[in-house]
This record gives structure tokens, C-alpha cells and sequence, in this order.
């Protein structure tokens, strides 16, 4: 049975490595024992959870057989369901291979269920190492190659050394990127060749005392405060009937530690570097989380500040990238591989916005950024909503705002928490105009930007109708000519780098 990746190519149309030992690599043993460890712990409650239910029967039968007898017979059953386990497990270690070829990325798994993963190379978005707690402890990590396709167009290899995750992702980059390698001396023939790692320089690293005050102050955060201090209150005044809604919300408080604790884990130790192969993310606490971003495959960005961040002048920044906007972290909220800054002050957002968009295509980037962040009405030759806008937005007109440089479209938005996005040409999906009846009647429409999924939605809502139409036919062949414009998808010859080795250290 084949499954090709999503974001992949059939079979038939990527040539597949041929059937050599020396091509094709195996994972570590204890991959599938890791992988069953939560089969085993949800069998194992199951079991629990039966005999609770007939505890009384369960002993009255065992205490008819001698002890002996009954802890024999519970250590064979153990005994034999170690063996199967074992057995099972070393048998779908020999189905579990990889290789990596000229034009794409292959994992093979499964025994009653087969499982090919094939990933074409210039389709590849992202590489991350993925160090999950219990890989941790004993070494191992998992390298998830992301590629541009649907849900689940990922190529997911687990587990490897940590050490030998750090190869392939370098192996991985550097094919993609065009190169070749080097062949080490001595190898045996058709051994894969050698990738060094790209050189790197740390950009920013969020400190914890930040990363502590941003949750406390956090939307979340203030929404469950004053819940609990209008509750309290309540349930003194009204007795027991407000006591008994105030504790029925504990559940509901217990979802808002876990959004409390998926937000500082996916900031936790988080730095940001940069390096030939990519912008480099790492964070987390328990589990562990290298991503790799190679260049051009952001497809949109969102720079926003909550009100109460205002007194800290700090900026959370995300991006779209294909494949990654389609998972979702702990309790529903989007996964925190589309965050390159949980939070930072301004200048840092905007050194950030520089790495993914080098040029904003404007004589002065300095008095743009300031009135897209800030700014409102006209700010910085940004196209306004009209003074009818006010009869629909009332608290916010005056914040949307259009700004089309030569390099990328520039949406404002938000008075309590002011956003920025900001589309390159080439990467711009589809362009729509939506109206409501009130809009229609005031000559008002909204001007959407479709990207790739993620948390951001580029839309600047409520400009004049006739603008939105204008914009929406122009855009469309601004974008066709910058993807016209495009260099190769193998990067590091675009640029003119040869090998990572040698590529120059990053500018200060």
C-alpha cells in the first residue's frame, strides 16, 4: 500500500533510490518501542479501568487458587506480552528505513499496513528537530521534514541520534539548496556524501522575565481575571446557586493553564539565528523544538501588539508557511512553528520583518514602519478607510489602512490590539472583495490578500469600494510579474553560495 506525501509527487514521477543497502538507512531500534509507549499506557488503563469495575469479582476468583499460583501466572502473561512486544517491535524496525536522493526525500514503514512517504526536495518548507521528553532522556530526536502540500504532507523520520538527526537535516538543506557535498575519504561505494553545517549567528533570545510577564499579561490572562473577579462577587451575593456556577467553571479554568502553559513552553529558552541555510528557531521546556526556515518560504507576516503590551512597546511576530499553518498545538491554539518571536521589543519585530522581507520596497522604511505600527488614517501614504467607515467600525476605521510598495502589500489594522501584515507580491494566493449589506450601502468593501493556511489573514477591511476594485486588478498582475521574477528554488545557487562551508558569516 503506498502514501505518498501530500506535498509530495507520486511515485512515478520522482525516481526512487534503487534497492541498496548502502542507500537506504535505518532508524534507531527503539523507535517502535517508543512509538508503543502510549498504546501500552492507554491498554493498560483500560485493563485497569475493567478490573476496578468488577474488583470484588476479580478477588474473589483469585483467592481461590493458591498465591503461588496466581503470581506465576501474572509474570508469565507479563513475560509473554514482553516477548510479543519485543518481537513486534524488532520486526517493524526492519520495515522503518530512509533515504535521502537527488530529488527527494523517502520513508518506508509498516508491516501489515506499508506506508511510502516520498518528498520532492524543492518542495520542502521546513526542517525541524523535534526532541520530545522521552527522546531526551535517552538521546534520540525525530527530524519532521515539512513540505507544501495538504494535512499530514510531512515527512516525519523518529527516531535518530541526536547527532545523526543534526546530519540529515544539514543533508537535507544543503540537497535542496543545490549542493553536493563531499565524499568523506574512504567511503564505501555509494555511501552518502557529507554535508557540513551551516555556519550561524544568533539574532535574539527571549528572556525569561519577559516571557513571564507577556503570559500574565496576555488576553487570556485578563479574560480569566475578570471572570474570576465578577464571579466572586456573584456567588457572595446570590449563595449558594453562584458558588455552585463558580466551581463549574474549574474545567474551563484548567483549559486556561493548559493555554497558560502551551504559551510559555513554546517561548521557554527561545532563540532566533540566522545562517545561509535559513532563519533558525529553538524553544521549549520539556520538549524541544529546532526549526529550520529556509529562505522564501514565508509566505506572509504578522507583526501584533495587545493594548496592555503597549507599556512594554513589545511585538509578537508570526509568519505562514506551507504545511505548517495546517496542525494545531495543545487545546486548539496554532502550533508555535509559526511564531519566529513570541515576544520583543519593536526594534527587535522589526530586524525580524527585515530577515523574511530584505527590502519593504519604500524610499524611507523607517517612517513606514512607524505609521504601520502606530499609525493612523493617511500615516505614511497609507490608503484609509473613508469617514463612512465610522457607522460599521466605530473604534477602529481610522486604524485600517492600505499601503502597496514595490516589493509587497502592507495591511493595518486594530485599535486594542494593533496588527501588521505584510504580503509579498510573489507570494500572494488569490485577492477577493467582500461586501455586507451595510458596506454596500455605504460604498464600502473588504480587500482579502488569501495566503497559505496560518494565523495569518491578510484583510484590510472597509475601503472605499472603488479602491478594493482597483487594487484587486491591479494586484493580481503586479503578482503574476514578481512570480515571473522568481530565481530557482535551489537558493544557495541563487544567491551565489557554493557550500555552507564556506558561505560568509551573516552581517551584524
Amino acid at each position: 500500500m503506498s502514501e505518498p506525501a501530500d506535498g509530495a509527487v507520486p511515485t512515478g514521477e520522482v525516481e526512487a533510490p534503487p534497492e541498496d543497502s548502502t542507500i537506504w538507512r535505518q532508524v534507531h531500534p527503539a523507535t517502535p518501542l517508543i512509538n508503543a509507549w502510549k498504546a501500552l499506557g492507554v491498554l493498560v488503563a483500560i485493563v485497569a479501568f475493567n478490573m476496578m469495575e468488577s474488583i470484588g469479582a476479580t478477588l474473589e476468583l483469585v483467592s481461590e487458587f493458591p498465591v503461588v499460583w496466581v503470581v506465576l501466572a501474572v509474570a508469565g502473561a507479563l513475560v509473554v506480552v514482553l516477548l510479543v512486544a519485543l518481537g513486534y517491535s524488532w520486526l517493524a524496525w526492519k520495515r522503518m528505513r530512509y533515504a535521502v536522493g537527488e530529488d527527494a526525500v523517502f520513508h518506508h514503514q509498516g508491516i501489515l499496513f506499508r506506508s511510502q512517504r516520498h518528498a520532492r526536495l524543492n518542495r520542502i518548507q521546513g526542517v525541524d528537530i523535534v526532541r520530545p521528553l522521552l527522546g531526551r532522556l535517552v538521546g534520540l530526536a525525530v527530524v519532521n521534514i515539512e513540505t507544501a502540500g495538504g494535512a499530514k504532507s510531512n515527512v516525519r523520520i523518529q527516531f535518530l541520534k541526536d547527532d545523526e538527526a543534526e546530519r540529515l537535516r544539514a543533508e537535507v538543506l544543503g540537497r535542496a539548496a543545490g549542493l553536493r557535498g563531499t565524499t568523506r575519504p574512504g567511503a564505501a561505494p555509494g555511501e552518502a556524501p557529507v554535508f557540513s553545517q551551516a555556519p550561524e549567528r544568533r539574532v535574539y533570545a527571549l528572556p525569561l522575565g519577559d516571557l513571564l510577564l507577556s503570559v500574565l499579561l496576555s488576553p487570556a490572562a485578563v479574560t480569566l481575571v475578570v471572570l474570576v473577579l465578577l464571579l466572586v462577587p456573584v456567588g457572595l451575593l446570590v449563595g449558594d446557586a453562584g458558588w455552585a456556577a463558580f466551581f463549574g467553571l474549574i474545567p474551563a479554568a484548567l483549559a486556561g493553564f493548559g493555554l497558560f502553559y502551551s504559551q510559555f513552553d513554546s517561548g521557554f529558552n527561545f532563540t532566533l539565528a540566522v545562517s545561509p541555510d535559513g532563519i533558525r528557531l529553538r524553544h521549549g521546556l520539556l520538549s524541544t523544538q529546532a526549526q529550520t526556515l529556509p529562505p522564501g518560504r514565508v509566505q506572509a507576516v504578522r507583526l501584533s501588539q495587545f493594548l496592555l503590551w503597549r507599556v512594554r512597546d513589545w511585538w509578537r511576530v508570526e509568519v505562514n508557511v506551507a504545511g505548517y499553518g495546517l496542525d494545531t498545538g495543545n487545546n486548539g491554539v496554532p502550533s508555535s512553528r509559526t511564531v519566529i518571536m513570541p515576544v520583543g521589543g519593536r526594534a527587535d519585530a522589526v530586524n525580524v520583518l527585515w530577515l523574511v522581507l530584505h527590502d519593504l520596497g519604500v524610499d524611507e522604511p523607517d517612517t513606514v514602519i512607524a505609521a504601520a505600527l502606530t499609525g493612523t488614517l493617511d500615516d505614511g501614504g497609507f490608503l484609509p478607510s473613508p469617514p463612512a467607515a465610522r457607522w460599521v467600525d466605530p473604534l477602529t476605521w481610522r486604524r485600517n489602512g492600505l499601503l502597496i510598495t514595490r516589493t509587497a502589500l502592507l495591511m493595518r489594522r486594530g485599535r486594542l490590539t494593533r496588527t501588521l501584515t505584510v504580503v509579498p507580491h510573489e507570494r500572494t494566493q488569490s485577492l477577493a472583495i467582500q461586501q455586507g449589506p451595510w458596506e454596500r450601502r455605504l460604498g464600502l468593501a473588504d480587500l482579502r490578500a488569501d495566503s497559505v493556511p496560518g494565523p495569518v489573514r491578510p484583510v484590510v477591511p472597509h475601503l472605499p469600494a472603488t479602491l478594493a476594485g482597483q487594487v484587486l486588478f491591479e494586484q493580481a498582475a503586479r503578482a503574476r510579474a514578481a512570480r515571473s521574477k522568481e530565481g530557482p528554488e535551489e537558493w544557495m545557487r541563487r544567491v551565489g553560495v557554493a557550500d555552507p562551508e564556506t558561505a560568509p558569516e551573516p552581517e551584524e
